[in-house]
């Protein structure tokens, strides 16, 4: 077997990138396997968007600020690096949807906008009555007859109204893709709210069953580092085998050769590799591949842009102190600004003492024009919404912006089939390639940790596979 056999190539160092490269070393270490790992990284820092700033005692995420504590990967592997005892949990408290230049709290009980109780529910001024009545048909509603995806905002929109869709459900599902709730893949997104109705006749009914069960403790259900989530991306790194990591170089086309890949990188240096992992998003794929029109789909699948605006103040300046966490904005609101976190007090470690420190989002399909304005003007704009329903007493102390251009790839309907095609095509004609990040399996840290470690595992049985392989032919060779 060749040294270019024994390679892998991990392609791309953002969070997926580099936990496939920690995991695949520690397998080649533990296992004591004859392969080599080498993780290539076309700017100079590894950790994609996961980046924090400390400036002033301020802790500022430009990007995740936090993830999921059901989702155990994420944890996992804080575990692995020593990193525990700076874990926190979220700080509960009220959270808040702006319609119409109000702050309506969510009602009590609510899982991702559906009613888990029906007090909170009937009672919120956050719906006219006829809204609540429309909602009421998911109780007699048949379950929808359908074998492949729909949009979820039709699925929503058939099983509680447009009401409640609009001033509820579409921000808070919105906000995590950063997408159009209406050309969003039901399949690739909340597949789960889809076996509810088919079990249980009724979403409600199906949330207020099974919510119980999967509450989460009063602590909170995210988690965070004090020390901020770049200080994660740190200590992997330092864990990385010495000179198995390569920045500024980008890799600019594969091509199969037999049994191996060719890599030609924007140096002129090629590489020879048994097998790849690229966890570029999917946008850059079709050209990483030319040689292969299967990838074409990749190139129609849109991609949003957005930017974080943090905003530091002494807690004195914000004259209407609102009790709770932050809130989002309905599509129907006049508001460039589609979230705010009261970041000081859902992470108090964020903060100095006496200090606020605002969290602003900017940016969706279809008004993403302000991303491209300059910095003063990104703070003028959030800062205008934000006095609408805060009233803030002068400028920030500094801003913090982070514009994240084409970053949010959208799971549009069809997209569990058009990856699963795609990566069956993957299968018969570039065995070994895996593909791994967040345009393909989710987008949330803990989502983008277990692709790699999928991606690890399928690398070890490919290997093993070739390994069997090649056994056989030299015994065959023998007996002849």
């Amino acid at each position: 077997m060749s040294d270019g056999q024994r390679t892998v190539v991990i392609v791309g160092g953002g969070i997926t990138g580099l936990a496939a490269a920690y995991y695949l070393q520690k397998a080649i270490k533990n296992q004591r396997l004859p392969l080599t790992c080498k993780l290539v990284e076309a700017t100079h820092r590894l950790g994609g968007k996961v980046q924090t700033v400390i400036r002033d005692g301020f802790v500022i995420e430009r990007g995740p600020d936090s993830f999921l504590a059901r989702k155990t990967s994420a944890f996992r592997l804080v575990q692995e690096v020593g990193l525990e005892r700076e874990i926190v949990h979220n700080a509960t408290g009220t959270s808040y949807i702006l319609v119409n230049d109000k702050l309506y709290p969510i009602p009590g009980g609510a899982v991702m906008g559906i009613p888990t109780r029906l007090a909170p529910f009937l009672t919120t001024g956050l719906f006219s009555p006829f809204g609540k009545l429309r909602a009421a048909l998911d109780f007699v509603l048949p379950p929808v007859k359908t074998e492949g995806d729909m949009p979820l905002g039709h699925f929503f929109r058939r099983r509680l109204g447009d009401e409640v869709v609009d001033h509820l459900i579409e921000p808070l599902l919105s906000g995590i893709y950063a997408g159009d709730i209406d050309n969003m893949s039901l399949m690739a997104t909340f597949p789960q709210f889809f076996q509810l109705e088919q079990k249980y006749g009724s979403l409600v009914r199906g949330a207020r069953r099974t919510t119980p069960k999967e509450q989460r403790e009063r602590k909170g259900a995210f988690q965070t580092l004090k020390t901020g989530l770049q200080s994660l991306v740190e200590e992997v790194e330092k864990r990385l085998e010495p000179g198995s990591v390569i920045k500024g170089v980008r890799v600019e086309r594969i091509t199969r050769l037999g049994s191996t890949y060719r890599l030609r990188l924007s140096t002129g240096e090629t590489w020879e590799a048994g097998s790849v992992i690229v966890t570029t998003p999917h946008h850059t794929v079709p050209d990483l591949f030319a040689d292969y029109p299967f990838f074409a789909p990749f190139r129609s699948v849109p991609l949003t842009s957005v930017a974080t605006v943090a905003l530091a103040f002494p807690e004195k300046a914000i004259r209407r102190d609102i009790d709770g966490t932050g809130f989002v904005v309905s599509r129907r609101s006049d508001y460039t600004l589609t979230a705010c976190t009261w970041t000081h007090k859902k992470w108090p470690h964020t903060a100095p003492p006496g200090q606020a420190l605002l969290r602003g989002y900017v940016g969706r399909p279809g008004d993403e024009e302000i991303v491209d304005q300059p910095d003063d003007e990104i703070v003028r704009v959030v800062l205008d919404d934000l006095n609408k329903v805060m009233n803030i007493d002068g400028p920030p102390q500094f801003a913090v912006i982070s514009r994240w251009k084409r970053a949010m790839p959208q799971y549009t309907v069809g997209h569990r089939e058009r990856l699963a095609d795609i990566k069956a095509q993957m299968a018969a004609a570039l065995p070994g390639v895996f593909l791994a990040g967040s345009s393909y399996e989710g987008l949330g840290l803990p989502d983008c940790i277990d692709q790699a470690e999928k991606a690890v595992r399928d690398v070890l049985e490919y290997w093993g596979k070739q390994q069997s392989v090649q056994m056989m032919e030299a015994g065959s060779k023998r007996a002849e």
